[in-house]
């Protein structure tokens, strides 16, 4: 059986920056049949007329507009790979067309249908000419309004979402890029005490601070593998534990994650950044760092716990929800409601979660 092909990068990212959403999508469908219901139920209690059969004009008014809302749909899924590769104006305006083409379609239709049942059933407007351009023309005037509205909200309502994430993003890029001057004083301190006492050690904390401050000036959204995200952060707890020496230990329990799966870059190593600042560091004695990892269906969960220092500094606690704000932010303008950030803190321990969709597919 042949492996089904991923879309490219370039195509991916041309599907999301489109405004029409994906009629293809069980979940627009719905949409589109609730609308249109709610549309038909409109149209029907429009009218001022007295001593009609409403629910019997619900009935074919709801059919007629199924019909037209549904085969819209169809249209827009069938042409959204053609519709992408085009400019905004193109899309729109053909995908205006489509929409008031089949809404044509679909009265000619439905009016060569009635004519086609026996005489006895029918009104005898369905045979005239006048009246049929009439209800053309009203159907016409009717998708053109709504379908015209609908354009506009995808449209808006996307240029919404666009700006936010441009926003996030340029807030994220500012985050990632940002590392603890305290953190590269100390590195360096602790290089440079290390060039006359154990050379290679010296070296090797050089090469992976160099690593470190290459990824944090990567693009904020860039997607890498798991596998290289957990080297790089031992790369960094390497770096802390030539100053921090036994103070800081380490746990690790990550035998379930895929190390294939994406995640974003440096998203664990500010975790383990605010562990070693807010509990380890605090501690005469130091204390252990956990890093867990598991994964549950389509979902991988990271956590990392450090302990809390006795006294319960206020100010650590503040510095932790700041920052583990400014995690929750990325997470949310990379995956949405799919990403997510929890916090589980007691008296002894400070366990952060991190919980993303698992992609294996999905491009660096």
């Amino acid at each position: 059986m042949p492996k089904p092909t991923m879309p490219s990068p370039s195509a991916q990212n041309a599907a999301d920056r489109f405004f029409l959403p994906d009629f293809c999508s069980v979940r627009m469908v719905f949409a589109v049949v609730v609308i249109c219901e709610l549309l038909a139920i409109v149209l029907t209690l429009a009218p001022l007329e007295t001593g009609v059969d409403r629910w019997g004009d619900l009935g074919i008014v709801s059919l007629f507009v199924q019909w037209v809302g549904l085969a819209s749909a169809g249209v827009l899924c069938l042409s959204r790979a053609w519709l992408i590769r085009r400019s905004e104006y193109t899309a729109a305006s053909v995908s205006y067309l489509l929409l008031l083409l089949t809404t044509v379609v679909i009265t000619e239709l439905a009016v060569h249908l009635a004519q086609a049942m026996p005489a006895a059933l029918l009104d005898g407007h369905w045979g005239n000419h006048q009246w049929h351009a009439e209800l053309l023309l009203r159907n016409l005037g009717i998708s053109a309004i709504v379908s015209a509205l609908v354009l506009r909200y995808f449209y808006v309502q996307q240029q919404w979402k666009r700006n936010m994430r441009a926003e996030a993003e340029a807030r994220l890029q500012a985050l990632q890029s940002r590392i603890r001057p305290h953190f590269l004083f100390n590195s360096l301190n602790t290089i440079a005490s290390l060039t006359q006492i154990d050379p290679r050690q010296a070296e090797q904390a050089v090469e992976n601070l160099a690593d470190l401050f290459r990824n944090s000036m990567a693009d904020a959204g860039h997607q890498v593998a798991l596998g290289d995200e957990l080297a790089l952060s031992r790369r960094y707890l390497e770096i802390e534990k030539l100053r921090l020496g036994e103070r800081l230990r380490l746990r690790w329990c990550i035998d379930e994650l895929p190390t294939e799966a994406r995640v974003p870059r440096l998203i664990l190593q500010p975790l383990l950044e605010n562990a070693i600042y807010h509990g380890i560091e605090p501690l005469a004695e130091g204390g252990t760092i956990g890093i867990d990892g598991h994964r549950y269906g389509d979902e991988l969960c990271i956590s990392v716990s450090n302990p809390v220092p006795a006294a319960g500094d206020a100010a650590s606690r503040e510095g932790n929800r700041i920052a583990l704000e400014n995690i929750r932010q990325r997470l949310a303008a990379i995956y949405g409601e799919r990403g997510r950030l929890t916090v589980q803190a007691d008296a002894e321990s400070y366990v952060t979660t991190i919980v993303i969709p698992c992609d294996t597919e999905a491009d660096a």
